[in-house]
């Protein structure tokens, strides 16, 4: 395999999280069970397998390997790929695969797909992705997947099989969808993307952003450029109930040791257990 991208792994709750970001770098995260990634700001080798990718937002470092990788699915045989990203970056888009389509001479193939916030999104039989409005320095969205169910009405819940079987062939709707938020992606935001979409904390996996950790960094600028602070997370511990925290998109101002003794001297020991840092 080529390696040109670092990828970083781990697994939890029969999933695969791979992927790299550092802030101002390159940001890619995909989830191979899911058959989907999100954004496109470098593209490993063996990412172009993955069908499916939804952009958070189109700074250069979460889309520039786009046509990268729609070029390497054509040049692969494979089938165009299926591209979600902001509807109002969608024109210019297409505009910059027919600049690159012209230069490199090969025809960019690929379904882009516009969001907006509110959406809903269909990506098997027993998941569908949901679309929120987070809050950075340019338009941007992050995504839950969830994981939903066909059980069983709670009153019809201890008749007999057999009469269960009968009230199904007369057409009476036995049971209902139940959802639960298996994974969330919150791209770059700062708290108020986490603040406005509780759904966030409540996510079995969360893959978020923590850029800046010194004390000098003021958190009042951090914010202002659509990012979080360590002391942000610090201040919402008690919110977190995901059973894992993955935080990357750590600044380039920062070696990895220095971000992670500043993490362990202030994250509280109930969220320290359950979170992870992207380094």
């Amino acid at each position: 395999m080529v390696d040109n991208a670092p990828v970083l792994a781990m697994q939890h709750a029969g999933l695969t999280i791979e992927g790299y970001s550092r802030a101002a770098v390159q940001t890619y995260w995909r989830v191979p069970e899911l058959k989907l990634g999100f954004d496109l700001g470098g593209q490993p080798w063996e990412f172009m397998g993955t069908p499916t990718w939804f952009v958070s937002h189109v700074h250069i470092d979460h889309m520039v390997s786009l046509p990268q990788y729609v070029a390497r699915r054509r040049m692969m045989k494979m089938d165009p790929p299926v591209i979600y990203a902001p509807a109002y970056a969608i024109a210019d888009l297409r505009r910059l695969l027919l600049v690159v389509q012209r230069l490199d001479r090969c025809r960019m193939l690929c379904d882009l797909r516009g969001m907006e916030a509110g959406q809903e999104i269909t990506l098997s039989r027993d998941h569908v992705i949901t679309t929120l409005a987070t809050s950075h320095t340019i338009p941007s969205l992050g995504f839950v997947v969830w994981e939903r169910k066909m059980k069983l009405k709670e009153e019809f819940l201890g008749l007999p099989g057999p009469q269960i079987r009968d009230l199904k062939f007369q057409g009476v709707e036995i049971t209902s969808e139940v959802r639960s938020p298996l994974l969330a992606y919150t791209g770059d935001t700062n708290p108020d993307g986490f603040d406005n979409n509780p759904v966030f904390f409540q996510a079995k996996i969360l893959i978020t952003e923590m850029s800046f950790v010194r004390p000098g960094h003021k958190r009042s600028k951090v914010h202002k450029f659509g990012h979080m602070h360590l002391d942000d997370f610090v201040d919402r511990a008690d919110l977190f109930k995901n059973e894992l925290v993955i935080c990357g998109h750590a600044s380039t101002r920062y070696l990895p040791d220095e971000i992670r003794k500043s993490v362990e001297s202030k994250i509280p020991p109930t969220l320290a257990e359950r979170l992870r840092l992207w380094l």
